[in-house]
């Protein structure tokens, strides 16, 4: 029997590698979904399934899911975007009969918060030493330099490197930073999947070879089993239910240790899903309740990011064209 999918996001990277390999399937009817009328993913899909939402942090954005999800006879809702997915977690029994295919509100909320994120860690003993700046961080004896960085946030934005004591106990301390260690080594994006009971299914290490605003646009899979291991350690630590972006980075005695975990599908997931694990088809079987396999093995590819344009009929558009006139809305 068909089921009925919403892909939010759709003018992300993420958004539009997870429409299109929904779109394979001859099971799912894929409906794509962004606050932006340009956004391409929207496009991938045919007109009667293209949908515009607000933003995430509106009050009605919850409430236009669930909306659409009784007018399109919804089975299934994947969001792609951070804020999405934090007020849809808390709110997911709204959504119903259709299914959240997201981690738990404590996994997010975990994942999304660095002090909180080192502390659930902890135990792995793949963590970065971590705490607050201000006395917490004054007390350490560090080797410096050692990073301060948001306590929330995503990507590089608001990271300082702090080359000395002076510069640490200039830090500000109203702005939510924390401390680590300096990682000096080289960064990997590990792709994680999680079965209903924890158990991770794949995970897959790639590089970052070249990256764009936060997302790589080059790289390759690598086979390394302790980037493997410690990805997983991470996921089960939260308690991950689904797909999870673990980003790791090695320390000064070359170990891997965990840098943060992004709970969503990450930007350059065509690379995972072209090294031979298909991660939104396993998270679409997974939220919708067929089994997965124990595991998945993948292999070593590489790959680099060109443009790509989608062309659409301007009567297809679902924004203003260039006259005012308003299409589709």
């Amino acid at each position: 029997m068909t089921k009925r999918v919403l892909v939010t996001g759709a003018g992300g990277p993420a958004g539009v590698a997870v429409i299109r390999s929904l779109l394979g399937r001859d099971d799912l009817t894929v409906f794509a979904a962004d606050m932006d009328g340009w956004a391409s993913g929207i496009y991938l899909v045919p007109p009667a399934q293209r949908r515009l939402v607000p933003p995430g942090r509106d009050d009605d954005f919850v409430p236009a899911i669930a909306r659409m999800v009784e007018e399109d006879a919804l089975d299934l809702v994947i969001s792609t975007v951070d804020v999405e997915l934090i007020a849809l977690a808390d709110r997911r029994e709204e959504l119903a009969p259709a299914v959240l295919a997201a981690p738990s509100a404590d996994t997010l909320n975990t994942a999304l918060d660095k002090m909180a994120l080192a502390e659930r860690c902890a135990a792995t003993g793949r963590t970065p030493r971590t705490v607050l700046a201000g006395p917490d961080a004054e007390a350490v004896d560090w080797e410096f330099p050692v990073f301060a960085k948001p306590r929330q946030g995503a990507g590089s934005r608001g990271i300082r490197m702090v080359p000395d004591r002076a510069a640490l106990e200039a830090l500000p301390t109203d702005e939510g930073l924390i401390v680590q260690d300096f990682l000096p080594g080289e960064e990997y994006s590990v792709d994680v999947i999680a079965d209903a009971a924890g158990h991770v299914v794949a995970a897959v290490p790639r590089t970052r070879a070249r990256v764009d605003s936060g997302v790589a646009i080059a790289g390759q899979t690598v086979r390394d089993p302790e980037l493997e291991d410690t990805a997983a350690a991470i996921a089960r630590a939260i308690g991950l239910v689904g797909v999870a972006n673990v980003q790791l980075r090695r320390d000064r005695t070359g170990r891997a240790v965990l840098l943060e975990v992004n709970p969503r599908f990450p930007g350059a997931l065509p690379l995972t899903i072209a090294a031979g694990v298909d991660i939104p088809s396993l998270v679409a079987d997974l939220f919708l309740g067929r089994e997965l396999p124990a595991s998945v093995p993948f292999r070593e590819v590489a790959s680099v990011r060109f443009l790509e344009d989608v062309i659409v009929e301007v009567e297809d558009l679902l924004v203003s064209d260039h006259a005012g006139r308003q299409e589709e809305l």
